[in-house]
């Protein structure tokens, strides 16, 4: 009997083509289940992690300049580093392209790439290309190292633990929502005929098309002498990436909805399109802001520190994960991340 992909989603997928393997070598320390692998390498300890991107799913060329779609596709893999507690080195990007492409094309998806390094100090060393069917695939692999009693792991949350998040959330994804709009208005009139309309909306465009990964936070923990117990960058948004966090340390968790940090634009945003931005919060994804937890004792430190909001805290896991809404109501969080339809 063959069973459909949708039945099990991206996470159950990912745990059952995964449930079986098991690590032989000693260098290997950390495999499947977390932000990146963490191999034993010498006195530093070497983080690798990996994305596959896709025209058509990941990314629409329709208002996806190919420079700021190079630009992200390094920074989401650096996030990835960063939410380790590490610091990216290298990356190889490998690309199928179909004949659609022009040299000019690659170049400019490439500058974006370049610019990316630039700006994180990481290293383009390597990578793959090959011909294509169905459009633009790119894979990109980034390495990173960091200290081994620095490395934050998913799995060490403890009850008591303070839930924090950096920067604000939602913003990518009304960002992607004014993206779509504008698309369908364009689609529908002649050529020429009409000129997107993004005034006062360039804050979600930016988060969306050209995201940046919070060096500035692993940086802050450093300088401020902060090791989170555990640690994962929101990508599948906050929801899905708490419910990541909880499973792995096994604990259960409260989320209030009134401390959630959403920005002006992104509210503004979600009641033209007459959304809950709460719910944009929690299930948007590609905020790429990192999502941690610290011990209770650190709740001065940490509130004094720019940027970082404490949303909630760890319970035991058999209060379960669930957000306190503004009128005090307890609801179960769900994840609503990535599917196969």
């Amino acid at each position: 009997m063959r069973t459909q992909i949708a039945t099990l989603g991206e996470f159950g997928l990912i745990d059952r083509l995964t449930k079986s393997i098991r690590l032989t070598n000693e260098t290997s320390l950390k495999g499947v289940g977390d932000d990146a692998a963490v191999l034993d390498l010498g006195t530093k300890k070497t983080l690798v992690t990996t994305d596959l991107l896709l025209e058509g799913i990941h990314f629409d060329l329709t208002y996806v300049p190919l420079k700021h779609l190079g630009y992200k596709a390094a920074v989401v893999n650096f996030s990835d580093i960063y939410a380790m507690n590490g610091r990216p080195q290298q990356i190889t990007v490998s690309i199928a392209i179909s004949k659609r492409f022009s040299v000019e094309d690659l170049e400019a998806f490439y500058d974006g790439i370049k610019f990316a390094c630039e700006t994180y100090g990481v290293d383009l060393v390597g990578g793959d290309t090959s011909s294509s069917m169905t459009g633009f695939a790119i894979s990109i692999t980034c390495i990173g190292i960091a200290d081994g009693d620095k490395i934050v792991y998913r799995d060490g949350a403890k009850p008591t633990d303070l839930l924090c998040v950096s920067g604000d959330l939602g913003a990518a994804y009304m960002g992607l929502q004014l993206l779509v709009r504008e698309k369908k208005v364009f689609n529908g009139k002649q050529q020429g005929e009409v000129q997107p309309d993004f005034a006062g909306r360039e804050y979600l465009l930016e988060r969306q098309l050209k995201p940046e990964a919070r060096k500035d936070i692993v940086a802050l923990f450093a300088a401020n002498d902060i090791l989170p117990t555990s640690m994962i960058d929101i990508s599948d948004g906050l929801s899905s990436e708490t419910l990541h966090l909880c499973k792995q340390s096994n604990v259960g968790c409260r989320i209030f909805e009134d401390r959630i940090p959403i920005d002006y634009q992104t509210a503004a945003m979600a009641e033209t399109f007459n959304m809950n931005v709460t719910t944009a919060a929690l299930n948007g994804g590609e905020d790429y802001e990192l999502l941690f937890t610290v011990p209770l004792q650190m709740h001065e430190k940490v509130s004094l520190l720019n940027g970082i909001h404490i949303i909630g805290h760890i319970t035991k896991p058999t209060f379960g994960c669930n957000l306190v809404t503004r009128d005090s109501q307890e609801l179960k969080l769900r994840a609503q991340g990535w599917n196969i339809i």
